[in-house]
């Protein structure tokens, strides 16, 4: 029988120790030697021997031995700096070597045989190195002075210690909610911060030679030591060791719950994107069989591309675990008791490129590529490390919410098979039926083989009709014989889904009718079972803000992500704001914030294409504001008939105003394209107006409630430009660019537009220069592009802002240094614009001029819980105005609540900040005082140009307070110049009467009079009895005056009321230009253009 050499090595504990002991097997066909040789690399030198030793066994042939051997390190390597090792090495990486080569029987190249390359048995380990500051003193067993020995200790406590830092970065923490879109989470790493953690990460992009090329470069070089017969000669051992001891390695976790696998083909987990805007490693994605598809960018250029045999769970939380080390990876899938599901080892012979700092990770979808849909749970990133399963330390944290999401997806399917199974038998004209029981043997057999019998009753078991008694009592209420019933079957449940959820709105809205929250909730979770998921987002309001029932976070949470992971605007929206604040048991996290928020933002710049759908324009009317309030009409209300008066007359100022109210359905007048057509085609043809000639010329192009008329939109669009009118000129441009490609002239009109402010034009520049076709200008230019989408963002265009917050959360502009608060500002500026959210906002507004109070209470709370800053204020004041609703049907304390909320958006009114400053200041309710929260919201008020803000702080003075030096410093006032508090009062008062009505008799006028005359009046009177005296005589004739000239304004305010004006129709000034049809954005280019430059240059390569 032959025997075959071989060498094995069992280290008990892999680590660089001083005497580890490892074990060594082997078995020897011939007399032989037993060689073992540690190679350590570190900062400065690579390939160096730090340990050998070597023994001969001439007598034990073919039996397997065991030899136990202690490693010995030099001192550096193991123990930390003390008074004698005074500069220890930080070592990267150890690998100890093992071989066996028979004894020669001459002394003929003696050497050669006994080498590495030529061995008959080999084998190696890697140890990991322990960072310095974790290496134990050594003991050096030598008595000090005790002067020596007390300096040292005293040395040794300032000896710097290495920043806590990990390698694993926790990219999530908490459940995001991915609903498919090409939106997702946007992770950077930075350099680390512990000095050794970073050059090993340094060290692994400069050196990524994989090790299985290693082994014969190394054969090679100490063959070539060996023959020139030097010892000393390591050079070629060094330099070849450096390039291949370094391979890539690191591992990532990701917890899942799937819903559905990729409806494209393929579908974005987790993946990384360049400084190019490419794909690189690693590049996890999801195919449409629900396999794993895994994509490298390789050292050479080019990408490989593999595939798992097993597929992924559906509706299940599982844990997917993927390891990258050189040419190898694990995959894994772990089930919530952490037992392995599938294991899968892929192995190629070729390293991969990277470094993850050069770049951005995504998590889900992006401009590149569709998200799954799915909920994420936490994921962990290894940077440097392999770990195996079991060693993966990522817990699924939340697991009542996790819990939570698997019955409700349980329950679903149940209700969706009842929804789905009886409309499908009312479709084919039979009458529902329940299973029949026979008392004897001769009806069951009639039953068999006669005429079947009807029974009129539900087919399902009494258990199943009992726990969903209210849904069957609804489908019997339903008719299904319409034509709008859907045939398809996901269609057919949606609509069910619809009809439910609308007949609990109704029902909410009406009087009292909020009483009835406890019935409504199991019919909205029926509705949003259905995939009707305004109701999922109903449900979170309901149990979030305790509406008509108590306070439930968990399920507030539960129905927040299923709304959001169904792409309901308002449950994503309010994900986004609640994540940002950090509020409601919300972990703050700006970059989760802004997936959810730069969703919404591109679903806002689609649905302003769009006249179709539940929209209307995002109006901010202040409900304490009487006269915006006026402004509100309807068609038949005083404004609009005297604004349809004076369009009939040919006023082309009104009939603007009248085809913009008509078009976006503004001041409360129902949405009407059609309507809003005639008067802009009135308009342009009678009036020769350049605005409405315009807007005439848009809709005919895209032929939004008209025929599509090319040649006659046109006409008008010169004719427009050749008025002069800036987004006329921009529309031509437009036109040349889409319908007849000449870039020449489309760069022609939009540099003249551009030069008269229009940021269409702006936009519309930077995109020629971004997909590299602008004239005269060879290759794309994303600097030149970036600039000019900031100028368009400035101006107020949404798909600009939308580019400019990409650059802000990627941080790969040169400049556009990451800004994660900056992205989330921009993106949820251009969000809270969607027009689904203002349908919402205007039904409480109409409501509230109606005085339903329940349905303007039920919709200014969903809109508030979204983070509209107006719906927030307008929230408090009702609650304010009518303390008997809120407290009745309001668990939370409405008024702080709200009032709290607006004060923390960047556009708070300052009338907000008064009403926190005197909440703070007295104490509201439970909430206890603070005198210094309040001076900070009185201050906010007066950076507001708020005057009342400055009259409060001056009487905070005059009550003996004083004001913190660093709020002074926000006010830009000098401590200097105004140190003494009668200075610093004459600041204030100043300030706010120069802040209020000059023309009129005001309290901050009057105040500062009467502050004057007291410094007057303290100067000139020295008696104390005459100075009080006189102050006191002085106050009188203040009040008296006062008095007056309030009574004498109330006066002449009297029976006064304006009316529209002609040159100012909309009565609201941020309605100018936005308001118009397609103005905004509809002059650049459609969606397919704009979007040309977010294909990945390198495409996915095939598995």
């Amino acid at each position: 029988m032959g025997h075959v050499d071989f060498i094995h090595l069992n280290v008990l504990e892999k680590k660089v120790l001083n005497n580890s002991e490892v074990s060594v097997q082997y078995l020897c066909s011939k007399p032989c030697i037993v060689n073992l040789e540690a190679i350590a690399s570190s900062e400065f030198r690579t390939g160096v021997s730090v340990y050998r030793r070597r023994w001969k066994d001439e007598q034990n042939l073919y039996v397997s031995r065991t030899r136990q051997v202690h490693l010995k390190f030099p001192s550096i390597m193991v123990y930390r700096d003390d008074y004698v090792i005074r500069n220890s090495v930080i070592v990267h990486s150890v690998i100890l070597y093992a071989w066996i080569s028979h004894a020669s029987v001459s002394s003929y190249d003696v050497k050669q045989n006994e080498s590495y390359q030529w061995a008959v048995a080999r084998n190696y380990t890697f140890l990991e190195a322990v960072p310095p500051f974790k290496r134990p003193y050594k003991d050096h067993k030598v008595c000090l002075q005790w002067g020596t020995d007390y300096l040292w200790t005293l040395q040794a406590n300032k000896i710097p210690q290495c920043p806590h830092e990990s390698d694993g970065v926790q990219i999530l923490s908490f459940i995001y909610a991915s609903s498919g879109e090409k939106t997702g989470i946007v992770k950077k790493f930075e350099r680390f911060e512990n000095r050794e953690l970073e050059t090993v990460r340094q060290h692994q992009i400069d050196y990524p030679i994989c090790f299985f090329s290693s082994l014969l470069m190394w054969g090679l070089a100490r063959a070539q030591i060996h023959r020139s017969g030097t010892d000393s000669g390591y050079t070629p051992f060094l330099s070849f060791h450096v390039s291949t001891t370094k391979v890539h390695r690191f591992t990532i976790s990701i917890w899942l719950y799937l819903l559905h696998y990729c409806e494209m083909d393929l579908c974005g987990i987790l993946y990384f994107i360049d400084p190019k805007e490419m794909y690189s490693t690693p590049a996890v994605f999801l195919n449409e069989e629900g396999y794993v598809h895994i994509q490298m960018h390789l050292i050479r250029g080019d990408d490989l591309a593999v595939k798992t045999s097993f597929s992924l769970p559906l509706r299940q939380w599982f844990r997917l675990d993927l390891s990258f080390k050189g040419g190898e990876i694990e995959v894994s899938s772990v089930g919530k008791n952490l037992k392995r599901h599938h294991h899968q080892s892929f192995i190629f012979r070729e390293d991969f490129y990277y470094d993850d700092t050069a770049g951005y990770f995504v998590l889900g979808g992006s401009g590149y590529a569709n998200g799954i849909e799915a909920f994420f749970g936490p994921v962990k990133y290894y940077r440097l490390n392999v770990l195996e399963t079991e060693r993966i330390s990522n817990p699924l944290y939340d697991k009542e919410a996790t819990e939570q999401i698997e019955l409700y997806y349980e329950r679903c399917m149940d209700i969706q098979e009842i929804v789905s199974g009886y409309t499908h038998i009312v479709r084919q004209g039979q009458p529902v039926q329940k299973d029949c029981h026979y008392e004897n043997y001769y009806s069951k057999q009639i039953h068999k083989y006669g005429e079947k019998s009807k029974c009129d009753a539900f087919m399902w078991g009494k258990e199943l009709r009992e726990k969903y008694q209210s849904l069957f009592k609804l489908l019997k209420e339903m008719d299904f014989s319409s034509p709008d019933v859907l045939e398809d079957e996901n269609d057919t449940v949606l609509e069910v889904g619809w009809r439910i959820f609308e007949k609990v709105a109704k029902g909410l809205s009406s009087a009292d009718g909020l009483s009835n929250m406890g019935s409504s909730i199991p019919l909205l979770v029926d509705s949003s079972c259905c995939g009707y998921h305004k109701a999922s987002y109903f449900l979170a309001v309901i149990f979030e803000t305790g509406l008509g029932v108590p306070v439930d976070r968990s399920k507030g949470l539960l129905y927040s992500l299923v709304g959001a992971q169904g792409n309901e605007r308002l449950s994503v929206m309010n994900l986004g704001y609640k994540h940002y604040q950090g509020i409601n048991n919300y972990p703050l996290d700006l970059e989760l914030s802004y997936a959810y928020y730069s969703n919404i933002a591109i679903k806002t710049s689609l649905d302003q294409h769009t006249i179709t759908g539940e929209q209307a324009f995002v109006e901010t009317v202040r409900l304490m504001d009487d006269e915006l309030l006026k402004a509100q009409t309807k068609e038949n209300g005083d404004v609009f008939m005297w604004l349809k008066h004076e369009a009939t007359r040919g006023n082309a100022a009104a009939q603007q105003r009248l085809a913009q109210m008509l078009f976006w359905g503004q001041q409360g007048v129902a949405k009407n394209p059609e309507a809003a057509i005639e008067w802009y085609e009135k308009g342009a043809i009678e009036t020769e107006d350049p605005v409405l000639i315009y807007d005439y010329a848009i809709v005919l192009f895209k032929g939004q409630g008209v025929k599509k008329n090319t040649k006659l939109a046109l006409e008008l669009m010169k004719k427009a430009a050749a008025k002069g009118l800036p987004q006329a000129v921009n529309g031509l441009g437009w036109y040349y660019h889409n319908f007849k490609r000449d870039y020449r002239n489309a760069a022609k009109h939009w540099l003249i537009a551009e030069e008269l402010g229009n940021p269409d034009a702006s936009y519309n520049l930077g995109v020629l220069y971004l997909d590299g076709i602008f004239p005269g200008v060879p290759g794309r230019n994303q600097t030149v592009a970036a600039q000019y989408f900031y100028k368009a963002a400035q101006g107020g265009h949404i798909e600009g802002t939308l580019r400019c917050s990409l650059y802000y959360i990627t941080g790969n502009m040169e400049d556009f240094p990451r800004d994660p608060e900056k992205a989330v500002i921009w993106a949820k500026h251009v969000a809270e614009k969607n027009g689904y959210l203002g349908h919402v906002i205007r039904k409480a507004l109409n409501a509230y001029l109606e005085l339903s109070w329940h349905e303007a209470l039920l919709h200014y709370v969903l809109a508030a819980e979204t983070g509209i800053e107006v719906s927030q204020s307008n929230l408090a004041h009702i609650c304010e105005e009518r303390p008997d609703l809120a407290t009745k049907y309001l668990a939370t304390d409405c008024v702080w609540r709200y009032y709290n909320f607006s004060v923390s958006q960047i556009n708070a009114p300052s009338f907000a900040y008064l009403k926190m400053g005197d909440f703070y200041y007295y104490g509201y309710q439970n909430q206890s005082k603070d005198l210094e929260l309040s001076v900070r919201m009185y201050a906010q008020a007066a950076l507001e140009g708020d005057s009342q803000g400055f009259f409060n702080l001056a009487l905070l003075i005059e009550e003996g307070n004083s004001i913190p030096s660093y709020i002074l410093d926000h006010l830009e006032i000098d401590q200097t110049v105004h140190s003494s508090n009668i200075s610093l009062l004459q600041e204030l008062y100043y300030r706010c009467w120069n802040y209020s009505n000059k023309e009129s008799v005001s309290p901050c006028s009057l105040a500062l009079l009467y502050f004057y005359l007291r410094v007057f009046w303290n100067n000139i009177l020295q008696s104390t009895l005459i100075y009080f005296m006189g102050t006191f005589l002085l106050s009188i004739l203040v009040a008296f005056t006062m008095q007056y000239f309030q009574s004498l304004s109330a006066s002449n305010s009297l029976g006064t009321r304006s009316e529209p004006s002609l040159d100012e129709p909309s009565s609201m000034g941020n309605n100018e230009d936005a308001t118009r049809p397609e103005q905004q954005d509809e002059s650049t280019f459609p969606n397919g253009l704009a979007q040309q430059e977010l294909n990945p240059q390198n495409h996915l390569a095939t598995s």
